[in-house]
């Protein structure tokens, strides 16, 4: 029995649907703890592509057990869509294998009119960068305890009250302060209750399953959404997600005792990208980032947006080894720096005589910091047929121990395409 929570260690889209879902090939139990359908994996399969925005990509597989976690806020629209095309593609979702935490909060239609609302009037400096899926104001709500919960759709009676005291409340904000136009109170209500009918089978106490499947000896995957810098504490905030992401969370988010995680693996890309707003050091402007953004197809899976693209960052990958307790790297996208004759890698950053080791908490100082790079020799061969590390080009094998030593942490996993066929398992964290 192990227990792996699985992070991303940059600004998201570091591939960490490739990786759980090659990691869910040992477990029993994957369970996604935050986030919402702001977040995309996309998987390759035998040249198949999936995209998943909230069920865990785990459902590829019919034996295993997908969780939705507490921690997560559900658009349950969305939801049923991703459930439909997965049973057009002959994997029907049943409640035999789906569960989704009663405690996990749902997206409302005014929370998304309010995120898109609440960005178009941000200046140009001061934008996020938003999905506009309604991810923030529904965290929000959460917070400020008036949010509504997936089980309170079982109670008809309990959903519509709390549903007339938010419209009440959301309608005077829409109108008054942004000029839109009110929500109907009956239309919404209609809607959920489809909803509630619909998905009521699939809701349960994902704890308790978590509790009984550990006890019974499964292994369990805890799968979780964007990076380490987008988290709501420790990221480059104000431009980060609207959760926490790093492991700590996979305990709060899934209702899950943190004495019985056993790894956790980072998902680092070999190089830096960001999408949205927001501080990016290593970014770069010129032909070698649009090489990058080309050549790894960096665009969001959930939003189609380019992402910006850099040289690797020594200092964000060591900030997310010290905060998620980092036992082992999973380095992806080898393959985008295949021909390049020099890399860099970001191992500081400096501003007006000071060196920065860790992002600057100070928004301002993170936006001003320019890396200190270190060079080393690139490769030219082409990656994408290598199935075993002592087949890589020895200069690949150099710029893989070199973000070890950086980071202090072993490579367990090595990316060297899209396909669930190009990558390779060093080492099993199932397996202790």
């Amino acid at each position: 029995m192990a227990n792996v929570v699985v992070v991303g260690t940059q600004w998201g889209d570091e591939g960490k649907g490739k990786i759980v879902d090659l990691l869910t090939q040992h477990a029993d139990y994957v369970v996604r703890f935050q986030g919402g359908n702001n977040a995309g994996h996309t998987l390759v399969v035998d040249g198949k592509k999936f995209i998943f925005h909230l069920i865990p990509s785990g459902i590829l597989y019919e034996d295993k057990q997908c969780l939705i976690g507490n921690g997560v806020v559900l658009d349950p629209g969305v939801l049923l869509e991703e459930m439909e095309e997965l049973s057009t593609q002959g994997l029907p979702v049943t409640p035999a294998r789906f569960t989704i935490s009663e405690n996990a909060h749902l997206i409302m239609p005014y929370h998304r009119v309010l995120d898109a609302c609440s960005e178009t009037r941000k200046k140009d400096g001061a934008k996020i960068g938003t999905t506009g899926r309604g991810i923030g104001p529904c965290y929000g709500d959460k917070i400020l305890r008036c949010g509504i919960k997936c089980g309170d759709l079982l109670d008809a009676d309990l959903f519509k009250a709390k549903l007339e005291e938010n419209i009440a409340e959301k309608n005077a904000l829409i109108v008054d302060k942004f000029g839109g136009e009110p929500l109907n109170l009956d239309a919404i209500y209609g809607e959920f209750m489809d909803y509630a009918e619909q998905l009521g089978p699939f809701m349960g106490n994902v704890s308790v399953k978590l509790h009984e499947g550990r006890k019974a000896g499964k292994h369990i995957l805890f799968e979780g959404a964007q990076g380490t810098q987008l988290d709501i504490d420790h990221g480059t905030y104000p431009f980060v997600t609207s959760s926490n992401v790093i492991a700590g969370n996979a305990c709060t988010g899934s209702g899950f005792g943190p004495a019985h995680i056993d790894a956790v693996i980072g998902i680092l890309k070999a190089y830096t990208t960001r999408v949205g707003e927001g501080p990016f050091p290593t970014e770069l402007f010129d032909d070698v980032g649009a090489g990058m953004q080309k050549r790894g197809g960096e665009f969001g899976a959930t939003t189609g947006r380019t992402r910006r693209c850099g040289w690797l960052d020594g200092v964000v990958a060591n900030d997310a080894v010290r905060l998620n307790g980092i036992t082992g790297l999973a380095i992806t996208k080898l393959d985008v720096l295949s021909g390049m004759d020099r890399l860099k890698i970001a191992t500081a950053y400096e501003n007006n005589g000071t060196t920065y080791h860790a992002m600057p908490g100070n928004i301002k100082k993170a936006q001003l910091v320019k890396p200190v790079y270190e060079e080393i020799p690139g490769w030219q061969e082409d990656i994408s047929a290598v199935r075993s590390m002592e087949d890589l080009p020895r200069k690949t094998r150099d710029y893989i121990k070199r973000i070890e030593d950086l980071t202090e942490t072993p490579a367990q996993i090595i990316s060297v395409g899209p396909d669930r066929a190009e990558t390779m398992l060093l080492k099993n964290p199932f397996e202790g």
